[in-house]
């Protein structure tokens, strides 16, 4: 059974919208798109492409699913760490809308969201890959079926755009595995689910 893994980009006030174009997301007026771009460096793509390199397949979300089909086939360098995964490995894309999805090797999943996810991660070797698609992942937080984050923070204040977690976010503990920084700053964790929050209280036990 495959690990469903999500890669996410996040600012400091985490915010997720728009990250890699300037208009690839401008809902809500955001005028900041492509702030990860100045942070591009060899150390980001390395760790990217080990990413890529893990992928047996991918599910994303309708809105990331068109930015992706917009650009990456496109792209026919075989050598090309993303574009050679992404137009080579089945897509899924979780979506009531599409019904013609142009990009070979996509099929589009609806219907019961856990049923279905389930399935992919049970029929896929390798990891079954979801990359940006913040909607799409907290639900599958709130379902239980995300395995394990990527979590990239990039030193940068945006002030505003959609965040990542949000107020009524399920609460979810996580088990950091890795971490490294790159040249540039950002942060770059793993971090395994962990069923829900422990609690406790750091006031000594007479004053309990």
């Amino acid at each position: 059974m495959g690990k469903l893994v999500s890669t996410l980009f996040v600012s400091l006030d985490g915010v997720y919208q728009a990250p890699g174009t300037p208009h690839e997301d401008t809902r809500g007026g955001f005028t900041q798109g492509g702030w990860t771009f100045p942070y591009g460096d060899a150390d980001f793509a390395g760790f990217i492409s080990e990413v890529f390199g893990r992928a047996g397949a991918f599910l994303l979300g309708r809105r990331t699913y068109d930015i992706f089909a917009g650009h990456w086939p496109r792209v026919t360098d075989p050598a090309d760490p993303i574009a050679s995964r992404l137009n080579a490995l089945p897509k899924y894309v979780a979506s009531a809308t599409l019904d013609a999805p142009g990009w070979s090797g996509t099929t589009v999943i609806r219907g019961d969201l856990a049923k279905e996810v389930t399935a992919l991660k049970e029929r896929t070797d390798g990891e079954l890959q979801v990359h940006g698609s913040g909607a799409l992942v907290r639900s599958l937080l709130d379902l239980g079926l995300v395995d394990t984050v990527y979590l990239l923070t990039f030193p940068v204040v945006l002030g505003a755009g959609h965040r990542l977690f949000t107020a009524g976010a399920t609460p979810t503990a996580f088990r950091r595995t890795a971490g490294r920084v790159t040249a540039a700053g950002v942060s770059i964790q793993t971090y395994d689910t962990a069923g829900r929050p422990e609690y406790g209280s750091y006031a000594l036990a007479e004053d309990a």
